[in-house]
C-alpha cells in the first residue's frame, strides 16, 4: 500500500511500536524525534498523513502543526500524553484533525489512522479497473466477483498502479516507492512481480511502454 506516513515521537519505545504496527498494516511509515528534523522531513516528502506528539525537542507538537499547516492539508493526529482541555483545544484551533492520549489501544490508533485517510480520499474501500476491483484495506483483489490471490509486493505494486491510472512508473520508480531505497535488490526484482502479476491478472491489464515502464492499459 503505498500510502506514506510520518510519526514524530521522542518516546523510542512508543516511536518503534507505532511505526511497526503502521507498517505491518501496510503503510510506509517514516519516524523521527524532534520537530526541526520532522519540518524537514516534510518538506522533502509528500506525507499522505502525520502523527505529532506534543512534547517534542527543538519545535514543539503545536508549533510544528501550525507549520505544517501553513504547507499542505495533510491529515494529522496528535498523538500525546496532554489530556487536559486547554492542549486539546489549542490543538483543534491550529487545525489538527484528531487528538489521541496516551496510553492508547494500539488498535484504536490504527482505526483512527485508517478514517483519517479514508476521510482524505487517500484511502478507498475500493478502487476499480474496468472489472478489476482492488480492496486497499483487505488487501483482496477480485475480477468479475472471482478472488485473485496476489503477494503483498504484488498487490502494492498493482495498487500503486491503480491509485495512479494516467501515469507511467519505471523500473526505479517501482523499486523506491515499494521496497525503498534501502533494499537491496535490482529492476530484475520489479521485472519478475510484473510478469507474476500478468500471469495473475486478465489479460493486458499491464502495459510496458518502452523506454519508460509500466503502467495499466487502457480501458475505453
Amino acid at each position: 500500500m503505498n500510502i506514506q506516513i510520518l510519526v514524530v515521537e521522542d518516546n523510542e519505545h512508543i516511536c518503534n511500536m507505532v511505526k511497526a504496527y503502521l507498517n505491518d498494516a501496510g503503510y510506509h511509515v517514516d519516524a523521527c524525534s524532534d520537530g526541526e528534523r520532522a519540518l524537514e522531513m516534510f518538506y522533502e516528502k509528500p506525507y499522505h498523513l502525520a502523527v505529532l506528539d506534543i512534547l517534542l525537542p527543538g519545535i514543539d507538537g503545536h508549533e510544528l502543526l501550525k507549520e505544517f499547516r501553513k504547507l499542505k492539508d495533510t491529515p494529522i493526529l496528535m498523538m500525546t500524553a496532554l489530556s487536559d482541555d486547554n492542549n486539546q483545544i489549542k490543538a483543534f484551533s491550529n487545525e489538527a484533525d484528531d487528538y489521541i492520549i496516551k496510553p492508547f489501544n494500539i488498535q484504536i490508533l490504527r482505526m483512527r489512522v485508517d478514517s483519517l485517510l479514508r476521510r482524505s480520499g487517500v484511502l478507498s474501500k475500493e478502487i476499480r479497473h474496468g472489472k478489476l476491483v482492488l480492496f486497499p484495506e483487505s488487501y483482496k483483489v477480485e475480477h468479475e466477483g472471482i478472488s485473485i490471490a496476489l503477494t503483498r509486493k504484488e498487490f502494492e505494486i498493482l495498487l500503486l498502479l491503480m491509485q495512479n491510472k494516467s501515469k507511467t512508473f519505471s523500473s526505479e520508480q517501482i523499486l523506491s516507492k515499494i521496497w525503498g531505497y534501502d533494499f537491496e535488490c535490482d529492476e530484475s526484482t520489479v521485472w519478475t512481480h510484473i510478469k507474476n502479476l500478468r500471469a495473475k491478472l486478465p489479460e493486458n491489464t499491464i502495459k510496458t511502454v518502452r523506454g519508460m515502464g509500466y503502467c495499466l492499459e487502457d480501458i475505453r
